[in-house]
């Protein structure tokens, strides 16, 4: 049994994303979905090194991608914990990522 997951990517006259659309029939969406941001990364076994892409479209705003960051940091300690059932690095990753928040907020305060 195989699964697919798709993801088309349109670029602008730059080469830089215009619109992010993704679907994965099997997870439950069967349909094309937008997305402002990508962030993927595949562990390559043979060579001990992550790959990834990370693209965004220009209608991506700053609030939104301190949000995504947030959120994908929390979920990685989420992620790690399900993975290693070590909760004391998964809290730390948890903190770091309220900290994060917090000072990307006060930085977005302190342009108004």
């Amino acid at each position: 049994m195989t699964s697919e997951i798709k993801i088309q990517v349109t670029l602008d006259d730059d080469k830089m994303p215009e619109t992010i659309l993704w679907q994965a029939p099997d997870g439950g969406v069967p349909d094309l979905q937008k997305a402002k941001a990508l962030l993927l990364s595949l562990w390559d076994g043979e060579e001990k090194t992550a790959l990834r892409i990370d693209l965004w479209t220009s209608k991506m705003m700053i609030s939104e991608l301190n949000d995504f960051y947030y959120q994908t940091l929390f979920g990685l300690a989420e992620t790690y914990v399900r993975a290693t059932k070590n909760t004391e690095l998964a809290g730390e990753i948890k903190e770091f990522a309220k900290s994060f928040m917090a000072k990307a907020n006060a930085a977005m305060e302190a342009e108004k």
